[in-house]
């Protein structure tokens, strides 16, 4: 059953009134715990977040009191991860990639191409494959909570051509996060890609140091990368993901009764969160077309057959082991 508007509703009152008198909150609370992300507060991550915060409160009478603090206040996020897993902070939410630093298995459902649309996403990852990405945390002592939340799929803009087909991408400097696997997937597909800090991408796109960027479109308004490029290819080439994850031993202190309470209010709110991220990207296409970005929709299965043929699933099936594969596989239809 799902957490009805009537019962947020009353939660966040509940946490209006903790506000204005934090230290009855803290007095009251059994178990207090801290969450952090990277989001800003605008973000339907951070909303929902808060949003669940509150219904867990109020719904355990106050007896787990989880207060969420957006936009790096705890730490980066490499510092995060380590700070959950060490048990400086109860829990953390980001996407696979940071997360495979410690999981290397959270990293499989980002890899290229290899999701054709939301249905086939919620499919592998409420099903098989998203228990076999919580079982790999659990085995480092962290608890993911059960469903995934919804960072959108990534999407590609340029400052000289419209990317409509794998050649487009042929020696294209694009900016990618620092990581490996997004690497070696802009290599595989002909780009020279150049790994940037988030925070250096606008000056880098401004000064021609790179020609382009990849970020889900929320990434492209709020960074307005609009303001130095020409071109939107809708490419859905990753989805990103945000795990939600707990330490062990915090989860483990709790009563069974009060680990059902969480797990239902992150549960429950990853519908509606998930909901808020189609809705905004949809809204988002059209807006950035308003601004003056050209946007247009790649085809992916041109992109599909080359990484196939370059060997880029290939390598990754030998790096994750024959188990993970078959599960991606088993979700997701043929790679290799």
């Amino acid at each position: 059953m799902q957490i009805s508007r009537r019962q947020l509703m009353k939660a966040a009152g509940a946490v209006a009134l903790g506000a204005a008198f934090p230290g009855a909150r803290a007095a009251t609370a059994e178990f207090s715990w801290k969450f952090g992300h990277g989001f800003p507060p605008s973000h339907p991550i951070h909303k929902r977040a808060v949003e669940a915060a509150a219904w867990i409160r109020q719904q355990s009478k106050g007896q787990v009191d989880i207060g969420v603090f957006p936009n790096s206040q705890l730490g980066g996020d490499n510092d995060l991860l380590s700070q959950v897993y060490s048990g400086g902070i109860e829990m953390f939410t980001t996407g696979g990639i940071i997360m495979s630093t410690l999981v290397p298995h959270a990293a499989i459902s980002g890899l290229g191409f290899i999701f054709q649309d939301y249905a086939t996403v919620w499919s592998a990852m409420d099903g098989k494959l998203g228990a076999f990405v919580r079982a790999a945390f659990a085995k480092k002592g962290l608890h993911a909570v059960d469903r995934i939340w919804d960072n959108g799929f990534r999407e590609i803009t340029t400052s000289s051509r419209p990317i409509s087909v794998p050649a487009d991408l042929a020696n294209l400097k694009i900016r990618v996060p620092v990581s490996p696997l997004y690497i070696s997937l802009f290599k595989a597909l002909g780009a020279a890609p150049t790994s940037i800090n988030l925070a250096e991408v606008y000056t880098a796109l401004q000064t021609g140091v790179v020609q382009g960027q990849e970020n889900p479109l929320v990434v492209t308004d709020t960074a307005k990368f609009y303001e130095v490029q020409k071109f939107c290819s809708l490419t859905n080439h990753i989805w990103d993901g945000s795990w939600i994850v707990v330490n062990g031993g915090a989860w483990d202190s709790l009563p069974p009764d009060l680990q059902a309470v969480v797990s239902r209010g992150f549960n429950d709110l990853a519908t509606q969160q998930r909901a808020d991220i189609a809705q905004l990207n949809d809204s988002l296409s059209a807006s950035l077309a308003q601004r003056g970005l050209q946007v247009n929709q790649a085809e992916p299965a041109p992109f599909r057959d080359v990484l196939r043929k370059a060997g880029f699933y290939t390598d990754w099936k030998a790096k994750f082991g024959a188990q993970a594969w078959e599960t991606l596989e088993a979700a997701v239809g043929k790679l290799s």
